[in-house]
Protein backbone atom coordinates (compact mmCIF):
# COMPACT_ATOMS: atom_id res chain seq x y z
CA UNK A 1 0.00 0.00 0.00
CA UNK A 2 1.59 3.75 -0.94
CA UNK A 3 1.14 6.64 1.24
CA UNK A 4 -1.87 8.24 1.01
CA UNK A 5 -3.83 5.51 0.54
CA UNK A 6 -6.85 6.30 3.62
CA UNK A 7 -10.51 6.62 4.00
CA UNK A 8 -11.95 9.00 6.71
CA UNK A 9 -14.44 7.59 9.29
CA UNK A 10 -16.66 9.95 11.27
CA UNK A 11 -18.43 8.77 13.85
CA UNK A 12 -21.55 10.52 15.47
CA UNK A 13 -23.29 10.70 18.69
CA UNK A 14 -22.48 6.93 20.96
CA UNK A 15 -20.52 5.87 18.18
CA UNK A 16 -18.00 9.11 18.84
CA UNK A 17 -18.33 8.11 22.36
CA UNK A 18 -17.25 4.58 22.25
CA UNK A 19 -14.44 5.50 19.36
CA UNK A 20 -13.11 8.35 21.74
CA UNK A 21 -13.04 10.37 18.53
CA UNK A 22 -15.13 12.08 16.06
CA UNK A 23 -12.97 11.16 12.89
CA UNK A 24 -9.96 9.20 11.96
CA UNK A 25 -8.12 8.30 9.00
CA UNK A 26 -7.87 4.54 8.45
CA UNK A 27 -5.11 2.99 5.87
CA UNK A 28 -7.30 0.97 3.21
CA UNK A 29 -5.25 -1.66 1.36
CA UNK A 30 -6.88 -2.13 -2.34
CA UNK A 31 -10.06 -4.23 -2.71
CA UNK A 32 -11.02 -3.57 1.53
CA UNK A 33 -14.63 -3.46 1.90
CA UNK A 34 -16.78 -1.62 4.79
CA UNK A 35 -16.93 -4.45 6.27
CA UNK A 36 -12.74 -4.94 6.46
CA UNK A 37 -13.02 -1.63 7.58
CA UNK A 38 -15.29 -1.84 10.41
CA UNK A 39 -13.65 -4.99 11.63
CA UNK A 40 -10.53 -3.26 11.86
CA UNK A 41 -11.69 -0.56 13.77
CA UNK A 42 -13.49 -3.36 16.33
CA UNK A 43 -10.01 -4.65 16.71
CA UNK A 44 -8.74 -1.20 17.31
CA UNK A 45 -10.98 -0.37 19.89
CA UNK A 46 -13.25 -3.22 21.56
CA UNK A 47 -15.69 -0.79 22.84
CA UNK A 48 -17.22 -0.42 19.41
CA UNK A 49 -18.24 -3.93 18.48
CA UNK A 50 -21.82 -3.04 20.53
CA UNK A 51 -22.68 0.05 18.61
CA UNK A 52 -21.11 -0.36 15.06
CA UNK A 53 -23.59 -3.11 15.17
CA UNK A 54 -26.73 -0.89 15.28
CA UNK A 55 -24.91 1.58 12.86
CA UNK A 56 -25.90 2.76 9.67
CA UNK A 57 -23.46 3.83 7.15
CA UNK A 58 -22.74 6.41 4.89
CA UNK A 59 -19.84 6.48 1.73
CA UNK A 60 -19.37 10.30 0.29
CA UNK A 61 -22.82 10.97 1.57
CA UNK A 62 -24.26 8.00 0.14
CA UNK A 63 -26.40 5.42 2.47
CA UNK A 64 -24.38 2.09 1.86
CA UNK A 65 -26.74 -0.85 1.95
CA UNK A 66 -24.39 -3.68 1.48
CA UNK A 67 -20.89 -3.99 3.95
CA UNK A 68 -19.27 -5.82 0.72
CA UNK A 69 -18.87 -2.77 -1.07
CA UNK A 70 -15.74 -1.85 -1.89
CA UNK A 71 -14.71 1.46 -0.84
CA UNK A 72 -11.59 3.65 -2.28
CA UNK A 73 -8.67 6.14 -1.63
CA UNK A 74 -10.24 9.36 -0.13
CA UNK A 75 -13.53 7.27 0.60
CA UNK A 76 -15.59 9.32 3.69
CA UNK A 77 -17.34 7.10 5.49
CA UNK A 78 -19.99 8.51 8.00
CA UNK A 79 -21.20 6.11 11.25
CA UNK A 80 -24.76 6.71 12.53
CA UNK A 81 -26.08 4.84 15.17
CA UNK A 82 -29.83 4.69 15.74
CA UNK A 83 -31.33 7.98 16.61
CA UNK A 84 -34.67 8.84 18.17
CA UNK A 85 -36.49 12.17 18.80
CA UNK A 86 -40.07 13.06 18.44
Amino acid sequence: MSTGETVTVRFFAAAEEAAGVDEAARPLAEGETLRDVIDGLVRAAPALAGVLCTCSYLRNGVAVRDARLPLEPGDVVDVLPPFSGG
